[in-house]
């Protein structure tokens, strides 16, 4: 397999690769290198955290102190498991698991602030991050933490509400377009009575609107399950997914010849890893239009910095507040739509802290950043924020670790795995001037470069 196409797949199906693996994996073909992928996703371990502190407290008897106190550890819960996610997204060697984790909860979007609630919603995740997709849209329909978040629980008979029926169209299944608002109206009422209560989710009954629908040219007495399933005979679901998979994995610009194929392979079972294997060993998935044109996520950036130059914050808030300032804060999605990616992962701010980031960790400079403020903030609490802007970042370095994934590598090699051989000729003369850094150095500047912000 060519060089610059396993950095291509390490890429797209995980965090980049190490120089140090790519004299491995080089000597398989595109398919053998395909199936190690799958075969170490399965082993993926769960992402998790102890709740035990959290239970103690509803042991309690029940006070309005006590229930100030649930509040904010199910806070700092969530907060650890923001850390320990990429913490197992920096050690994981499921990296194609890891990858179609943050893409599907940037699809099935929504949050809560209970620590229960996110960790099932997770788990849903993982189960069906390469599973079925009926068996994921259908759990994730009866998922406590989406039902809160878009209002399920609010739908009764003769009072529906629409919010969740409309989503599951517009965003989770077939995109805007391709349903009527009586679609919404009719899917709306088959929905009614799904609900949630402390164990988890509940069909209420005599909440559920037992009469006759009309939903896509079909009527009967349906409830969610028959509406999902009728979804699923429309061939645009089978599409729009595969469009959203080929903008996020093969290039941000859709072609339309290439996404038929991959909704064809999709259609015949919806089944997520055979729609993956497709896509990643296509011929076309390697063109050369499809490489390096994809803008890093923070959370590829931050993570492919951290597999090759491990690196820890002084203080975890410093970490949290780095996710804040470039856009992205991992179980904190903007709203249902998610963050949109691409282009807009840059502005004024986030370039300058991007272009520096791997500088500033590797000599533990300063970094300003934005301090964050919530919607509970008072006005002289942003007023202070404000004022005092000057914040900072310091970090430790592993370099033990650092030289080990670099050993035994050229300067060329180093280039190739971290910006690419195809540079502009300005870009490249600049890497030439850097001849006589030393590999501690050279890895740096080529991750100051705008190019590394690529994949």
């Amino acid at each position: 397999m060519e060089n610059n196409h396993l950095i291509h797949l390490y890429n797209r199906a995980g965090f980049g690769i190490l120089p140090k693996e790519i004299n491995t994996l080089k000597k398989y073909s595109i398919s053998k290198n395909v199936t190690i992928l799958f075969k170490k996703a399965k082993k993926h371990n769960p992402l998790t955290i102890s709740l035990d502190s959290l239970h103690q407290l509803k042991e309690q008897t029940e006070t309005l102190e006590l229930k100030s106190k649930i509040v904010k550890e199910n806070r700092k819960l969530i907060e650890q498991l923001n850390h320990h996610w990429y913490k197992k997204l920096y050690t994981s060697k499921a990296v194609l698991h890891d990858k179609m984790m943050l893409f599907w909860t940037n699809h099935f979007v929504c949050s809560s602030n209970s620590i229960e609630q996110t960790l099932a919603y997770l788990t849903v995740i993982e189960k069906h991050a390469l599973g079925n997709f009926k068996d994921f849209i259908l759990e994730i329909s009866k998922n406590p933490m989406m039902i809160k978040y878009l209002n399920n629980q609010q739908n009764r008979k003769k009072h529906p509400n629409e919010n969740y029926a409309r989503e599951l169209m517009e965003l989770f299944t077939l995109g805007t377009g391709h349903y009527t608002e009586t679609d919404i109206k009719e899917s709306a009422r088959a929905f009614t009575g799904w609900s949630t209560n402390k164990t988890g989710f509940v069909f209420r009954k005599r909440q559920h609107d037992n009469d006759l629908k009309t939903f896509m040219g079909k009527t009967g007495n349906f409830n969610g399950t028959d509406i999902i399933n009728i979804i699923l005979e429309h061939p645009q679901c089978a599409l729009f997914i595969s469009e959203k998979i080929y903008k996020e994995f093969v290039n941000p610009k859709p072609n339309p010849k290439h996404i038929k194929k991959m909704a064809r392979v999709f259609r015949e079972n919806y089944n997520i890893a055979e729609l993956m294997e497709f896509t990643l060993t296509s011929n076309w998935f390697y063109d050369n239009k499809n490489i390096g044109v994809k803008i890093k996520s923070p959370v590829e950036l931050i993570v492919s910095i951290h597999r090759t130059l491990p690196f820890k914050f002084k203080k975890k808030k410093f970490f949290r507040h780095l996710q804040y300032s470039l856009g992205q804060k991992l179980l904190y999605p903007p709203n249902v739509a998610g963050w949109p990616g691409g282009k807009q992962w840059i502005d004024a701010n986030t370039i300058m802290i991007r272009l520096k980031l791997a500088s500033s960790i590797a000599q533990q400079k300063e970094i300003a950043y934005e301090p964050e403020s919530t919607f509970e903030d008072d006005f002289e609490t942003i007023s202070k924020h404000k004022k005092n802007k000057a914040h900072f970042i310091f970090s430790f370095v592993n370099w033990n670790a650092f030289q080990k994934n670099v050993q035994n590598t050229t300067q060329k090699e180093l280039q190739q795995c971290f910006i690419g051989s195809r540079l502009i000729p300005e870009t490249q003369r600049i890497v030439n001037t850097m001849q006589n850094y030393t590999t501690q150095n050279f890895c740096i500047a080529l991750m100051s470069l705008p190019e590394f912000q690529m994949c």
